[in-house]
């Protein structure tokens, strides 16, 4: 039986939103008016078709039973955790990487007292939470023992976890107790629970929200000629089994966020294609976070104007990725993407 995906497209925001929705043209994101869209693309693996929301009563039975039980979950609202709002649009994460070697600001942070300051310094730019990584896991970068990542970060974590909302980037299930153990608010794995399988027990048994990302390959490999049949339906799918899986292993609660994880084990024509219709994520019911921060992506297409910060491709794909109403950017440059939001906001009023 052929499967059907539902995407959510031709967003509205802001005040002609709200007016939009009240006439009932449009419907809202999550529950909010702020957000809302008036067509949906209804894809298979050999198919794709964009129609209006009020044309979806002229579908087949099963089709509109199915498009109308997606939009159900895409329009119901997110419950709120881990100091984010999922009816403000974009939440911020800012990068605090305590490592020598990450592939934007390695060895920047790594000391003690700098590391210390950035991350009240996004804070206070403006960061919704801060997420906090011992361990590269840029392309090409090779597992660190746990006892080495647990020094570069336990200090800092310890020192500001009661006054900043954190958030651990790691792959291990005891760097995970650990953070956990002295106040870390979130989980954010790159590997999608994959690396260490001991890692789902310590979710459950903490009961803690985290994040699903997806990665083909590990850190070391993933860049090797990475393939999909589908990139976009594929990802989808692997989060669909994932949850699945998590749910038979006693996993109940929502506190979930998922990552289609841009860069990892995707080329260029993959990282395009999944934020062009990045939306679809929104029919699995959970927040969507995106990482395109400073990502290589930007120097792919932008060729010789290249910088090593890629401050405006970061701008450019994060405003679009807000306007297919992504909950979650993250960021290393705070300052620099709250100051477009807010402008890009007020241009949109009227």
């Amino acid at each position: 039986m052929k499967k059907y995906y539902t995407r959510a497209c031709n967003f509205v925001y802001g005040k002609s939103s709200v007016e939009l929705v009240n006439q009932k043209k449009t419907l809202p994101l999550n529950g909010s008016k702020e957000i809302s869209f008036s067509h949906v693309e209804i894809i298979s693996r050999d198919s794709k078709k964009k129609i209006n929301i009020k044309d979806i009563k002229k579908l087949s039975k099963s089709l509109k039973n199915k498009i109308n039980k997606d939009l159900k979950i895409i329009i119901k609202k997110n419950k709120n955790f881990s100091n984010l709002n999922f009816r403000k649009i974009p939440n911020i994460m800012g990068i605090l990487n305590l490592t020598p070697d990450s592939f934007s600001d390695g060895g920047k942070f790594n000391k003690k007292k700098l590391g210390l300051k950035h991350a009240k310094n996004l804070f206070k730019l403006g960061a919704d939470i801060v997420d906090v990584g011992g361990e590269s896991t840029r392309p090409g970068s090779k597992s660190i023992n746990e006892k080495v990542e647990w020094g570069r970060i336990e200090k800092i974590i310890k020192m500001i976890s009661k006054k900043i909302p954190l958030s651990l980037d790691t792959r291990k299930a005891d760097i995970m107790k650990k953070g956990i153990k002295i106040g870390v608010k979130l989980i954010n794995d790159v590997s999608g629970l994959s690396h260490d399988h001991r890692t789902i027990n310590v979710l459950k048994k903490n009961k803690i929200p985290f994040v699903v990302q997806h990665a083909q390959g590990n850190p070391e490999n993933m860049q090797n000629n990475p393939k999909y049949q589908n990139e976009l339906l594929d990802i989808y799918d692997f989060f669909e089994q994932k949850i699945k899986f998590l749910r038979s292993k006693g996993i109940k609660h929502n506190n979930i966020i998922v990552d289609p994880g841009i860069g990892f084990g995707k080329n260029l024509k993959h990282n395009m294609n999944l934020i062009r219709s990045i939306s679809i994520f929104h029919t699995l019911g959970f927040p969507i976070l995106l990482g395109l921060s400073r990502k290589k992506f930007i120097k792919d297409l932008s060729g010789e104007n290249d910088t090593k910060e890629r401050i405006g491709g970061t701008i450019a794909s994060s405003l679009y990725s807000m306007m297919q109403g992504v909950q979650i950017l993250r960021i290393h440059d705070v300052n620099e993407l709250i100051q477009s939001i807010k402008v890009f906001k007020q241009l949109l009023k009227n």
